[in-house]
This record gives structure tokens, C-alpha cells and sequence, in this order.
């Protein structure tokens, strides 16, 4: 008789870290939008702040886009991208102890965040506000991000690397190289530094960072969720395997050089605003290729959208992915830049992008993975994932209706002119012409927060009810007999 015996499992997924990371997702994304609806409160009616300097618009705007983007949209990178690259690779997170070091370094950036920026500490730069002691930790959390994940892949078990891995890992190398190069400072204390970059160069690195932080934070890593998340909830394979890599790659090359649209009208030489607009348009294919694989991919599940909420949250998605990469391609066209810089047509399309690509993505991919985490056939409340998704839904619908036509108008007053060449307008006019679109603004960030009270409560009801589990990782090893037996 052999001494030896099949075994079936290998060993056990690292689910702790992906609990932890969804846990934070939901309840980062509640406080950022949150402070979302109090600065658009204040926008509404200035006086609510009552003078207090850390309740501020100036400071609370850098806090409320940190909190959504990084910690809210970052938390939930983290996980699907942890949980995703072990189910696929077929193997437990690579790197030991700096696992649990990205996580908790993360929540140290966050909480330092939400202590400085009120404070008034800051660079002054968008998306890149935090002061250089933390954008140190940051560097260091995400290059062990880096080792976890590719370390992960270089051991993976499967001959091939499936394409939502190949958009995690171009999000986690080229984020890591813009964060590196634009945070380059000078420190001259704990909390003060100079850039080491001057004038039309600053602006320039500036928006190169900032346009692709848009472009592979809140992009390239979220088509990562879409490529794994959106077939396996509608348990179809992905529409065109030929085209996700088509897509990767168009996208990669083309985003690095959008930027410049960000500077048209400004001392940036001709040249490159010209070449961020070409760029920015080029970028139109590519995105609606990635669209299109996504919603083809319900070929023949059609039906699946009347009776699973998780998945409208997905595939809806999708649809904002294609409206906000269509409509940012032609905000940089140099004469419709000339409409729509500094409007709130601009925080429109943000929000397009934010509220209907990211977030609503996000919350679909943390619906599918809570369960699983702890133990369950489902979330505790179907039903009330569903109001949740018409709730979010109807509040961006509100929100980026009302910011379009503000900033329209906004863009047509600033520049009528009378006969003998005055401005028609006096600025004070705009914004009071703008009065009631900030007031239907602040109602559909309302619906939209209250839909994430929804989903906080439950979560919470689901981790109430169920019990952390953690999958064994699949294939036969060779192991003592009575190894086994015990």
C-alpha cells in the first residue's frame, strides 16, 4: 500500500486582506461622498460653513477628491485586484508580511489625508494635494503593492495571464511612475516643500500626472474589475478575448499623451495643446472598444439584467464609461474647450466618469465578492441592492444633467458681449443664474449617498450573518497518508 494520497487543495487564498480592503472600500466611500454633499451644500448656500477655516470649501474639495479617488476607489482596487489576480493565477498572494502592510499603510495615508488637508496642508496640486512626508508612504505602500501583485503573477499556475491582469498591473507600474515623478519636491520642513519643477514645466508634469491618474487610476484599474467581474456574474465569457487586448494596448500607448488638453488657452506651447487634443480624440477608439466587449459580453444573457441588481450595477456602469469617453475626447477639441473650461460642465463630466463608471463598478464588484468572503449564496438584501442601484442611478442622472446645462449657460454668458464690445454679464449674474442647477446638484449627491447607506447597512448585516471563509486553492499534491488522514 502507498504511503501517499491525493490531496485536492493546495493550500488557501488570501481572502483576509481582500475583507478587509472591501470593508474600507464601502465605508471610505460613504464619508468621501459624504463630505461630497456638504461642499456642495456650501457651493448652495456659502454661509452653512459659519466661517469655520477647516470647514471650508478650499479645504474640504481636496478632501472630499482624495477620500472618493483614494480611498474609496483605491480600497476597492486593492481588493479586486487581490482577489482577482489569486483566482486567476491559481495561487495565495505572494509577499507575506507585506500584505497586510499595504493595507494598513493605505488607511495611514487616508487618515493622514483627512487630518492635514482640513488642516490646510497642502501642495496646491490637483489630485496630488498631500504634503511630501505622505506622499513618501505612499511610494513605499505602493511599490510593495507592486511586489505583491507581480510576485503573485510571476508564481501564478496557469501558462497564460488572464487581460484583467494585464490592466491591474499597467494601473499599479504607471501609476507608480506618475506618482514618483510629480511628487519630486524640494522639503524645506516637516510640512512645507518646493516643487523641484518651475512655471509651464510644473503645469505640464502636473496634468500629465493628473489626466492619467484619471486615465490608469480611475480607468485602466477599474477595466480590470470589468474584465473579470461582468463575465463572471453573467457567467458568459468575455464578448472578444482578440479585442480586450487590442484595447489594452491602444489605451496604454494613447492615454500617456492626453494631458495637454487640460492647458489649452494657456503658456503651454501650441504644439502640445494641439497634441493632447489629437491624442484625446484618438483615445475615443479604444475606450469605446472596451465599452462595447463589456456590454456585448450579455450576449444571450440579455435577460439576466430584469432579475440580477449586480449586474445592472455593472453593465450600467459601462454605459457612463461610454459617455464620459466620448464626451472628454470632445470637451478637448480646442473650440468646445473655449465653451467649457472652468464651467461646471467640466465637473459634470467628472462626475460622469466618477459616480457612473467608478462607482458604480466598484459597488457592483464589492456586491459580488462580500458574500463570497463571508460564506453566503448572496448578499443579505437583494432587494435592497436594487434600490440601491435605481437610488444611484437617478442621483447621477440629476447631478450631471444639471451640471451640463449650468456650465453651458455658464460658458455663453461669460463670453456675450454687447454691441460696443462689453460683457453682457456681470460674473455675480452667472452664479446666481446658476442658483437652482447647485440645488439639484446637491439633491442627486444626496440620492447617491444615501443609496451607499444602503449598501453599508448591508454589508454590515451580511458580515453579521455569515462567517469568514477561505477557499482552498485548487489541484492535486502529493502528501502523506497519514498527513491526510489527520
Amino acid at each position: 500500500m502507498s504511503n501517499t494520497t491525493k490531496s485536492t487543495t493546495t493550500g488557501f487564498y488570501n481572502y483576509r486582506v481582500v475583507r478587509q480592503f472591501s470593508i474600507a472600500t464601502v465605508i471610505w466611500g460613504l464619508i468621501g461622498m459624504l463630505v461630497g454633499v456638504l461642499i456642495a451644500a456650501e457651493l448652495t448656500w456659502p454661509d452653512i460653513s459659519m466661517d469655520i477655516p477647516w470647514l471650508s470649501y478650499g479645504r474640504l474639495r481636496p478632501l472630499h477628491t482624495n477620500a472618493v479617488i483614494f480611498a474609496f476607489g483605491g480600497s476597492a482596487l486593492f481588493a479586486t485586484s487581490y482577489y482577482v489576480v489569486q483566482r486567476t493565477c491559481g495561487v495565495r498572494l505572494f509577499g507575506g508580511a507585506l500584505v497586510g502592510f499595504t493595507f494598513w499603510g493605505w488607511q495611514l495615508v487616508i487618515v493622514a489625508a483627512a487630518i492635514t488637508l482640513p488642516l490646510g496642508m497642502t501642495q496646491g496640486k490637483e489630485y496630488a494635494e498631500l504634503i511630501w512626508p505622505i506622499d513618501l508612504l505612499i511610494a513605499a505602500v505602493w511599490i510593495a503593492y507592486a511586489v505583491v501583485f507581480f510576485g503573485t503573477i510571476v508564481k501564478r499556475r496557469t501558462p497564460h495571464i488572464y487581460v484583467a491582469n494585464w490592466f491591474y498591473g499597467g494601473f499599479i507600474l504607471t501609476v507608480a511612475v506618475l506618482h514618483i515623478v510629480n511628487s519630486a519636491v524640494i522639503p524645506v520642513s516637516l510640512t512645507q516643500s518646493y516643487p523641484v519643477y518651475s512655471g509651464v514645466q510644473d503645469a505640464m508634469v502636473q496634468w500629465w500626472y493628473g489626466h492619467n491618474a484619471v486615465g490608469f487610476f480611475l480607468t485602466a484599474g477599474f477595466l480590470g474589475m470589468m474584465y473579470y467581474f461582468i463575465p463572471k456574474q453573467a457567467q458568459r465569457p468575455i464578448y472578444s478575448y482578440r479585442l480586450s487586448i487590442v484595447h489594452f494596448w491602444a489605451l496604454i500607448f494613447t492615454y500617456m499623451w492626453a494631458g495637454p488638453h487640460h492647458l489649452h488657452y494657456t503658456a503651454l506651447p501650441d504644439w502640445a495643446q494641439s497634441l493632447g487634443m489629437v491624442f484625446s480624440l484618438i483615445l475615443l477608439a479604444p475606450s469605446w472598444g472596451g465599452m462595447i466587449n463589456g456590454v456585448m459580453t450579455l450576449s444571450g444573457a440579455w435577460h439576466k439584467l430584469r432579475t440580477d441588481p449586480i449586474l445592472k450595477f455593472l453593465i450600467v456602469s459601462l454605459s457612463f464609461y461610454g459617455m464620459s469617453t466620448f464626451e472628454g475626447p470632445m470637451m478637448s477639441i480646442k473650440t468646445v474647450n473655449a465653451l467649457s473650461h472652468y464651467t461646471d460642465w467640466t465637473i459634470g463630466h467628472v462626475h460622469s466618469g466618477a459616480l457612473g463608471w467608478v462607482g458604480l463598478i466598484s459597488m457592483g464588484s464589492i456586491y459580488y465578492l462580500l458574500p463570497r468572503l463571508y460564506g453566503r449564496e448572496q448578499m443579505y438584501s437583494m432587494k435592497l441592492i436594487e434600490v440601491h442601484f435605481w437610488m444611484a442611478t437617478i442621483g447621477i442622472v440629476l447631478y450631471i444633467a444639471s451640471m451640463w446645462i449650468a456650465g453651458v449657460m455658464q460658458g455663453l454668458m461669460w463670453r456675450a458681449t454687447n454691441a460696443d464690445g462689453t460683457l453682457t454679464y456681470a460674473f455675480i449674474e452667472s452664479i446666481k443664474a446658476t442658483f437652482p442647477y447647485y440645488v439639484i446638484r446637491l439633491t442627486g449627491g444626496a440620492l447617491y449617498t444615501v443609496g451607499m447607506i444602503i449598501m453599508t447597512y448591508n454589508m454590515l448585516m451580511t458580515i453579521r450573518q455569515g462567517q469568514t471563509t477561505e477557499a482552498a486553492i485548487p489541484g492535486p499534491v502529493t502528501t502523506p497518508a497519514s498527513a491526510a488522514t489527520a
